[in-house]
Order: C-alpha cells, then sequence, then structure tokens
C-alpha cells in the first residue's frame, strides 16, 4: 500500500518542533520588557513606606493606650504593649510592600515576576542560597570576634514582648520568620535593587542595597550586627541575579531568621520544627501567589 505525498516531497511532511519560547515582536528584545524603574523610586518608596509605618504604629500606640489603660504623662506615651509593637512591625512590613507597588506603578502596572515571583532551577538555587548564606556566617563570626562581641545576642524578639507570653511568641515567630523576610525581600531585592540596578549596574546597586538593608536594622538588631547584617543584605542581592529569582533569597532569609530566633531563646531541638515550619508557610503563601497571578511568561524568564 503506497501513500501519497504532497507533490514535490519524496518524504513524510514532518511538522517542525514548537518554539521553546513564544516570539517577542519585531524589534523587542527580552531585557526591554524589564521594569522601567528608577534609581530615585527605590528611595522614594523607602521614605513612604517609613512615614506611613510611623504613622500607623503611633496611631495603633494611641489605641492601644486607650484600651490597656495606659496612661499619657509629660507629652510621653508609655511603653506600648507587646500586641501593639506587634501589630506595629507587621504593618510597616506591609507599608513596604504597598510604597513598592505605589511607586512601581509610575513607571506602569507592576507584574509579579517585575519583583521576581518566579521560580528557577531547584539545585543550582539551593547551591547559590547555600553558599550565600555560608558566606553571611562566616562573615558574621568573623566580624564578632574582631570587634570582641561574643556575647552580643538579638534582642529583637524580647523587645517584641515575645517572653511575656505563649501568645506574643507564637506571635513574634511568625513575624521574625514569616512576615520579615517575606516582606523585606520584596522591597528591598525586588524593588529597591532592581531599581538601583537600572542606574549604576549589578555592583553598586548591590552594595547600596546592602547598606541600606543594614542600617534599616539599627533600631532593632544588636549594633555589633549591623556589618554582618550590610553584607547580608549585599549577598542576598548576588543570589537574587545569580538566579533571577526571590524565592531562593526569601527562603534563605526566612533560614536565617529561624536560627536567630530559636537562638534568642535558647532552644535547642526546637529550632529545626520552627526552620520548617517557616519555609513551608512561605512556600504555601508563595504558591498561592502562583495561583492567583497565573504562570509567568517564559519570555520574562529571559
Amino acid at each position: 500500500m503506497s501513500t501519497a505525498f504532497p507533490e514535490g516531497l519524496d518524504a513524510p511532511f514532518v511538522h517542525p518542533p514548537p518554539p521553546q519560547r513564544p516570539e517577542l515582536p519585531d524589534g523587542v528584545e527580552p531585557t526591554s520588557l524589564a521594569p522601567n524603574w528608577r534609581a530615585w523610586m527605590g528611595f522614594v518608596a523607602l521614605l513612604l513606606g517609613f512615614v506611613v509605618a510611623a504613622v500607623g504604629a503611633l496611631v495603633l500606640t494611641l489605641i492601644g493606650a486607650a484600651f490597656d489603660g495606659s496612661v499619657v504623662s509629660s507629652g510621653k506615651l508609655t511603653n506600648p504593649s507587646p500586641a501593639v509593637n506587634i501589630l506595629a512591625t507587621v504593618f510597616q512590613g506591609l507599608c513596604l510592600i504597598g510604597a513598592a507597588l505605589a511607586i512601581a506603578r509610575i513607571a506602569g502596572r507592576p507584574r509579579p515576576w517585575d519583583f521576581g515571583l518566579h521560580g528557577t532551577r531547584f539545585w543550582p538555587a539551593v547551591g547559590w542560597a547555600l553558599l550565600t548564606w555560608g558566606s553571611f556566617l562566616a562573615v558574621t563570626v568573623a566580624w564578632v570576634a574582631l570587634v570582641g562581641a561574643e556575647d552580643a545576642a538579638d534582642t529583637l524578639p524580647s523587645e517584641l514582648g515575645a517572653d511575656k507570653s505563649s501568645v506574643a511568641l507564637v506571635s513574634v515567630g511568625i513575624l521574625v520568620c514569616v512576615v520579615a523576610p517575606l516582606a523585606e525581600e520584596f522591597f528591598f531585592r525586588g524593588f529597591f535593587f532592581t531599581a538601583l540596578r537600572s542606574w549604576k549596574g549589578l555592583w553598586p546597586a548591590a552594595l547600596i542595597t546592602g547598606l541600606v538593608f543594614g542600617g534599616i536594622h539599627a533600631g532593632s538588631s544588636n549594633v555589633a550586627f549591623l556589618v554582618p547584617l550590610a553584607f547580608f543584605g549585599f549577598a542576598l542581592c548576588l543570589l537574587y541575579a545569580k538566579t533571577g529569582s526571590l524565592y531562593p533569597c526569601i527562603a534563605i532569609h526566612a533560614a536565617n531568621n529561624s536560627v536567630a530566633f530559636s537562638a534568642s531563646q535558647d532552644w535547642g531541638w526546637q529550632m529545626a520544627p520552627v526552620l520548617v515550619g517557616s519555609l513551608a508557610v512561605l512556600a504555601l503563601i508563595c504558591w498561592l501567589i502562583h495561583r492567583a497571578t497565573g504562570p509567568t511568561p517564559a519570555w520574562a524568564l529571559s
């Protein structure tokens, strides 16, 4: 039995394989699809976020004073309750995210992948993330030994009231290990670093972001840790640039905070469930974001 083929062909006609990614319009390069954010946008968003957060913290303090019977004396409020401190810190994280979204909108409607919210190759990302974390720990150990701050401890959990009750302890744990890594990485790596990178390139942007990242922790971390934290912010920028995704940065930030939080409570075996639990919650949040926004276009991963 013979098979007839189109005239001029002496072999079966085979369709060419589909392209690996959709073709872009003529004259459009993948790099031109990057967010058109300017360096000044990052600093404006940072200022906006902290101003709104400060106003919100004041309002929460006044409300807390009214409900817990605190009094105003000599023009100063008494120390806010743990609930007020925790809510104010959560609100600060939300303000940073909101400020990044608001300022980014000046250059056009922001898309999730503009902030690095998309997947990447798993095992290379794990390797680079562990290298980032290991370098940070090495710098921290060397710096603490150099300045003689071996006995310095993380006082943020106690300042937030983690030692007041079990509810406060769990709340502070969620704040430190889940909310802070998500909000800070979204703002500093996803937006601030990306905006600066369009100005002077990778290394200056990573250096400036690291210095700012360390500086904003001056009021919440022991001064002995500010230099290592600046290095951590710098290294996380390089991790983001290497993997192209914000997820490894969020994961390693959460892992580091989980270990630090557990150490501040003198925990041993409890460190493992805190670490695994925080990463699981963040993975669920990222999955929900992916479900809500849809898959990332192939050209956005170029």
